[in-house]
């Protein structure tokens, strides 16, 4: 997703400076039109806002702190995180930031590599208001969808939460009903046909369905993002006295199918953990 949105800024004129570990994200970025930089450091020198895209927010404090992000910035820069994080290590993550005088915001985003390449991202922001107000330009680029959430940083993060716990069990329900549709003989193709189409549809029936009935899926989100955003989900839950039985239960099946291999595959082969049950394979394996 980070590739996709440094692709998008730059297609609005943004001067975009970008580090990635992988040499082939800094190639895209490159090809792109951006600038790829050796190191954090050399990426957010002197730069007017760093934006971070990690998995987990270790990640991004390690992006921020340990790896000079924050210090090789201009002193009135911001920091955006984007990534999916616990709301109270963002809140720590603000405060932070904002001791050095520079300014931070929240702003996760929904809506996967589609909608980054798209520039229609979900994006939940929470910052003092004259702060996202600044910078409201520079996130709208990236997310047509963009929603202030509060003055607050871990607002964002917290609303970000609550839309990955229903991501989650709206993927894994989807995956569990057109599993018990094979299970009865029906083929899958038409199952998902006649359920999109119904009063059972959903946006994650319609997106991630096909991947499900289909052979070796193009992976845009994986199994093991799910086993971490549904934990966050339930480390919340428990950090504010609320059970989440559906969110635990969504993220069992995700756990076990990371459990089975399946971590690195597209979140939409959930469904191997009930076609393992019957004895039939996953579609990454060639059959169903």
């Amino acid at each position: 997703m980070g590739s996709a949105m440094a692709a998008t800024l730059i297609k609005h004129q943004h001067r975009v400076v970008g580090y990635d570990l992988d040499p082939a994200a800094r190639a895209r970025l490159t090809a792109a039109g951006g600038h790829a930089a050796a190191s954090v450091g050399e990426a957010a020198r002197g730069a007017d806002a760093l934006i971070v895209m990690t998995v987990t927010v270790d990640q991004a404090e390690d992006v921020i702190f340990a790896k000079g992000g924050l210090a090789a910035l201009s002193s009135d820069a911001v920091v955006i995180v984007m990534a999916t994080c616990a709301p109270a290590r963002i809140a720590d993550l603000a405060r932070r930031v904002t001791d050095s005088g520079r300014g931070f915001i929240d702003a996760p985003v929904s809506g996967g590599v589609v909608g980054a390449d798209s520039g229609s991202l979900s994006i939940m922001a929470a910052a003092p208001r004259s702060t996202f107000d600044r910078y409201e330009g520079l996130l709208r680029t990236m997310g047509s969808g963009l929603v202030y959430v509060g003055e607050t940083p871990g607002q964002g993060a917290a609303m970000k939460i609550v839309n990955q716990l229903l991501c989650g069990v709206h993927i894994a329900v989807a995956a569990e009903g057109l599993a018990f549709a094979e299970r009865q003989g029906i083929d899958p193709a038409l199952a998902l046909e006649i359920l999109s189409g119904s009063a059972a549809s959903s946006w994650m029936l319609k997106n991630r369905g096909p991947r499900m009935v289909g052979a070796d899926p193009a992976v845009t989100s994986t199994v093991d993002i799910f086993v971490k955003d549904l934990g966050l989900v339930l480390d919340a839950g428990r950090t504010a006295k609320m059970g989440l039985p559906l969110a635990a239960l969504a993220h069992q099946a995700f756990l076990s199918a990371s459990g089975m291999g399946l971590g690195t595959r597209d979140d939409s082969q959930v469904i191997a953990t009930h076609r393992a049950l019957t004895g039939k394979k996953s579609t990454v394996d060639g059959t169903v």
